[in-house]
């Protein structure tokens, strides 16, 4: 597999999503992640983007509020380190134009927001949040993430 241009999968690719994610997820060794996955909840209002032939790494993102929110990066470990997600998260923002970009993450974990600082993100305040921020926050609380790690929310806007 040499491919790692971002595309848009195929019908076919998706179902290699979810080995793609909990590749992914092992690299928190330990952590019993909640059952269920944004994979489970794609509609017409998500953009999918991969990396790799099959895919290696993905991105699903959707709007939110009066922006764009990145709910899901998974990266194969094995692939790791070879810029992939930074490829998925450019295509990310360039397809949202001028609008921002939001995502939640875990606060001290080197691959999360301090990855995310350096892609361009800084932690946004709860008073910037809107409405459909709110209620990712609270799913994921009701969720359990907050019990894995602190979490922070992140934007990045034009320019």
């Amino acid at each position: 597999m040499t491919d790692f241009e971002v595309r848009i999968p195929r019908v076919a690719e998706l179902d290699a999503l979810p080995g793609v994610e909990r590749a992914s997820d092992a690299m928190f060794e330990g952590v019993r992640f909640p059952p269920g996955s944004i994979l489970d909840e794609l509609d017409a209002s998500h953009s999918v983007f991969v990396v790799g032939s099959p895919p290696v790494g993905f991105l699903v993102s959707g709007p939110l509020d009066d922006g764009m929110h990145v709910h899901q990066v998974s990266v194969d470990p094995e692939y790791g380190r070879r810029g992939l997600g930074t490829a998925l998260l450019s295509a990310a923002v360039r397809a949202a134009g001028p609008r921002p970009v939001t995502l939640t993450t875990f606060a001290d974990v080197p691959w999360n927001a301090p990855w995310y600082a350096r892609q361009g993100f800084s932690v946004l305040p709860e008073e910037e949040w809107g409405a459909g921020l709110r209620a990712v926050i609270e799913a994921e609380r009701a969720a359990g993430l907050e019990k894995i790690g602190p979490r922070v929310v992140m934007r990045r806007v034009a320019g």
